[in-house]
């Protein structure tokens, strides 16, 4: 799903990824925060168009770009039950110390939001490792 937000000028072009962190205190009172502030915090994006319409930005203290941005797909562990293509998931930190396990990033890393929404794509074959003994299956989602 294609969605809308403003970007500064050296961030607005085409393929640029970012993970957008919510809105500031200096946003709150923008007239064009409607247009910023609709993406989920914590989720990467992809710039997929630029459009020709600029805006004043007191953010960024300049003018930025209206474009258009899509979920960038990343890659996560979830429940083996739930590993289903095409199903929604909510996943979030788990919390594990196990900083030796290789899926620890993807599982309860700091690059996590607290909790978001998914929708499964592909699921791996095989089971993913889990270090605690949960039965995880790596998956791509947006």
């Amino acid at each position: 799903m294609v969605e809308i937000t403003l970007l500064a000028h050296a961030q607005a072009r085409v393929g640029a990824e970012f993970v957008y962190m919510g809105g500031a205190p200096v946003c709150r009172t923008c007239p064009y925060r409607h247009a910023c502030l609709t993406l989920d915090p914590g989720r990467q994006y992809i710039v997929s168009k630029v459009r020709p319409v600029e805006h004043p930005c007191a953010l960024q203290e300049t003018s930025a770009n209206v474009v258009e941005v899509t979920a960038a797909p990343r890659t996560l562990v979830v429940e083996s039950m739930s590993a289903v293509g095409g199903s929604a998931v909510e996943v979030g930190r788990y919390p594990c110390n196990r900083l030796d396990c290789s899926n620890w990033q993807v599982c309860a890393g700091p690059s996590l939001p607290p909790k978001q929404r998914f929708r499964i794509q592909s699921v791996e074959p095989g089971a993913a490792e889990c270090r605690i003994g949960r039965k995880l299956k790596r998956v791509e989602a947006i």
